[in-house]
């Protein structure tokens, strides 16, 4: 019977401890990136890069979802000054954080133009 021997090779890879490749934030990132600007499948490009279609499909889904979030409209508390009312007097104006800028005399008129930009 003949003797097996065994080298261990060291890639520098981090590993969990069930032995799994532990791919960092930035890098899998850049492989969805990548992905997007290759105009392969989300199987086509797994396999390409060897890497688990269950797995990869995951990072997609999660940036998709962190690109939803951060591209959600948020709103902020303001205190209202009051409005005068006489023509003329102090406009109410609110900017969001797109660079939008909302005027009116009345909390209904900037409440209406914020639905009117929802819809």
């Amino acid at each position: 019977m003949a003797a097996i021997t065994a080298e261990l090779v060291e890639t520098g890879e981090k590993r969990d401890t069930r032995g799994r490749r532990v791919m960092p934030a930035e890098r899998r990132a850049h492989m969805v990136e990548a992905y997007r600007a290759s105009g392969l499948t989300m199987a086509g490009f797994a396999r390409r890069e060897k890497l688990k279609y269950a797995t990869f499909a995951g990072w997609v889904a999660k940036a998709q979802r962190s690109a939803a979030i951060a591209g959600a409209i948020k709103f902020a508390e303001v205190r209202l000054p009051f409005a005068s009312s006489r023509p003329g007097g102090d406009q109410l104006e609110v900017q969001l954080p797109d660079g939008t800028v909302l005027r009116g005399c009345r909390v209904a008129e900037v409440a209406a133009l914020v639905r009117a930009l929802k819809a």
